[in-house]
């Protein structure tokens, strides 16, 4: 991972978050929304250099419904930073916490949805593409409310 020293905290600010999601070319939306959605999250922050006052250079962000399903929601790298290994840690603390809340006989449906171009980064952690023989497509939509 070249020379990048980072730590990995649980926490971001909205506006940190953006800047984030900027930075890949992902949408933004209003602070609040953003402030609820990480609230609602399990976080892992790379920050460079120290945990409390280093800049955020990628995030992993997971939600559990604390039942049987989990969404990984958000894996950045921001562009300078991409190539290191930074996705590579950021997946790894998310497939490890996923692992530590199986109980005996617990099973966890996990998705996700892969930026185009990505999804054999993801296959490294046994994700699968949809469809194949066992699996229709996967959807989304997106609401908006343009007022």
């Amino acid at each position: 991972m070249g020379n990048i020293s980072y730590c990995i905290t649980n926490n971001i600010s909205p506006e940190e978050y953006m800047v984030l999601r900027e930075a890949v070319g992902w949408g933004l939306f209003p602070l609040e929304q953003a402030e609820s959605g990480l609230k609602n999250s399990y976080i892992w922050c790379i920050r460079e250099g120290d945990c409390v006052s280093g800049r955020p250079i990628g995030l992993g962000r997971l939600v559990w419904d604390r039942g049987y399903v989990m969404y990984i929601a958000d894996v950045i790298v921001i562009p300078e930073y991409q190539g290191n290994g930074l996705g590579r840690v950021l997946m790894e603390n998310i497939v490890g916490f996923i692992r530590e809340q199986l109980k005996p006989g617990y099973r966890f449906m996990v998705t996700l949805a892969s930026a185009k171009g990505k999804e054999d980064f993801y296959k490294k952690f046994g994700f699968v593409e949809r469809p194949n023989d066992a699996f229709g497509p996967g959807m989304h939509q997106w609401f908006e409310n343009k007022d």
